[in-house]
């Protein structure tokens, strides 16, 4: 008569459910003991220590398909199949910390989308002036700058932080932020274009942040995204706009053309 305990015994000893076990049965991982004089499954020592070693095994992240060749296998196979598995694991781990960390990103409103450099610029801003419509706008314009032309976007940021110290330039982007709101056919448009436009070509620098955008390839497409994102419903932003880059290509700057708009 064959000794040895019931496969729920079996599964409670060794920290599994019996579907558990059975799951193990059908692939393969550990056989099936032989039915004993009463037509039950009796397991034994034996038994107990393959199940032992799949579940932790299992339990360490080996997938399953992998266990029974790794049981079977010598001392020095088995330390590759293991250092292989740990490696596997160490690049899942960094997997979901770097996904930790743009959960704890989203925490905190724009780090998720910008680095920490923009961030510390777009919170000086308020301090130094700028409207929050402007500061909103400013966001939302360097997320899509980042992924369309992120080989541009630390001197972009760079030629920004320049930009910010000047006071008539803040002048200048508050009464822009205002021009929104104007009829497109309001003869202060063109006069508020003009001046950002000589403002701009008096400064290399800070002329830069526009020809900065410019991209290697696509530069009329992606320039165009950036350079006039949140325009659509507003008319008077997009003539302002249209201004201020006719007064910049009549003094010679370089800005894409895009073929409609």
């Amino acid at each position: 008569m064959r000794t040895g305990v019931t496969i729920g015994q079996a599964a409670a000893f060794v920290g599994v459910t019996v579907k558990t076990v059975r799951h193990y049965h059908k692939l393969g991982l550990v056989q099936e003991p032989e039915r004993d004089g009463s037509g039950y499954r009796r397991y034994g020592s034996a038994e107990l220590l393959r199940l032992v070693q799949v579940r932790t095994l299992a339990a360490a992240g080996v997938p399953l398909a992998g266990i029974g060749p790794l049981l079977d296998a010598d001392a020095a196979l088995f330390a590759a199949a293991l250092a292989d598995v740990e490696r596997q694991l160490t690049e899942r781990i960094e997997e979901l910390t770097a996904r930790r960390d743009t959960l704890h990103r989203l925490a905190d409103g724009d780090r998720a989308l910008l680095p920490d450099r923009a961030v510390a610029l777009l919170e000086r801003m308020p301090g130094l002036g700028f409207p929050a419509e402007e500061v909103a706008a400013t966001r939302e314009s360097w997320v899509l700058a980042k992924a369309l032309v992120p080989e541009g976007f630390d001197d972009y940021l760079t030629r920004f932080e320049h930009a910010i110290e000047d006071p008539r330039l803040v002048a200048l982007t508050k009464r822009v932020a205002e021009a929104a709101s104007w009829e497109p056919d309001d003869p202060r448009i063109a006069e508020l274009a003009t001046a950002v436009a000589d403002h701009y070509l008096a400064d290399p620098a800070l002329l830069k942040t526009v020809t900065g955008l410019q991209a290697r390839t696509e530069a009329a497409t992606r320039y165009t995204l950036v350079a006039h994102h949140g325009e659509d419903e507003k008319p008077a932003a997009v003539r302002l706009a249209a201004l201020f880059e006719a007064r910049l290509r009549a003094a010679g700057v370089r800005i894409p053309r895009p073929a409609s708009r």
